[in-house]
């Protein structure tokens, strides 16, 4: 179940240092393992509903916080993260704090990022090179740090080492905290359909994303090369360049530029 606890106790206060609890505040902890985080998001006064897919972790921790989830500090949830429906389990404002386990870590950001109400702030531990990849700069960019830095702003706090888990992982870590833009989604930068219409382009765009983006989104995308020349060269986009150089605001004007595409709209 991808399980390394953390056993650093200078690492956990750096980690509830960035996350701040405070009386009162709503925190969704996912995989609290032993519940070391846990106890100390409840020292802090938040309310923690806690998800753990491991069932002997989860009476573990029903009989080590007995106390907080009589008091009802602590809600404690057995069952997958990705199963749980966030706006039944969490009202908002809410944050996440998670070490998450790495290998559904897209998934992750996808869910709590994708749809409202959104976490307001998440403090991740995550392999370093995926905090790397979903705070990168253009030139370095991908698929999910489009969609990562579309929805919130992303920044690497600190670097774990390896030797902070029992057992050690064999990748490196480090804790990021993501800001959303829009966590209830009052200020949405696209509509629905212009965000899903959004996503088809760069994901067409990284499917090739070593290619010039002029060749990559002519094979991608239903529009022939002349097109594809026309609409980059009105954006000010160099067709030569390739996927992972362009920033955010270049998708969205790319996605302005294109417009609806030919079979969109016979839908």
């Amino acid at each position: 179940m991808s399980q390394n606890f953390l056993a650093d106790p200078d690492v956990l206060q750096d980690i509830l240092d960035l996350a701040a609890p405070e009386p009162g505040r709503r925190i969704l902890e996912v995989g609290p393992g032993l519940g070391i985080l846990t106890s100390g998001l409840l020292d802090g006064g938040a309310l923690v509903t806690a998800v753990e897919l491991d069932r002997s972790l989860a009476l573990r921790l029903s009989r080590t916080q007995s106390d907080a989830v009589e008091r009802g500090a602590l809600r404690l949830i057995q069952g997958d993260i990705l199963d749980q429906k966030i706006p039944e389990l969490m009202e908002p404002p809410y944050d996440v704090v998670a070490n998450v386990p790495y290998h559904i870590t897209s998934p992750i950001l996808h869910r709590f990022l994708g749809a409202v109400p959104r976490p307001e702030r998440m403090v991740l531990m995550l392999q370093r090179e995926v905090a790397e990849r979903i705070s990168a700069a253009p030139g370095d960019m991908s698929y999910l740090s489009v969609f990562v830095q579309f929805h919130a702003a992303v920044r690497i706090a600190f670097l774990v080492p390896r030797d902070a888990f029992e057992q050690a992982p064999e990748v490196e870590s480090a804790v990021v905290e993501i800001r959303t833009a829009d966590p209830t989604g009052t200020q949405p930068r696209l509509c629905p359909a212009d965000e899903d219409h959004l996503w088809r382009i760069v994901q067409a765009g990284f499917r090739e994303r070593r290619k010039k983006l002029h060749n990559v989104l002519s094979r991608q995308l239903p529009l022939t090369g002349a097109e594809v020349g026309r609409i980059l060269s009105d954006v000010g986009i160099d067709g030569d360049r390739r996927p992972q150089t362009l920033s955010v605001d270049e998708w969205l004007a790319l996605r302005i530029a294109i417009g609806p595409l030919p079979d969109e709209a016979k839908r």
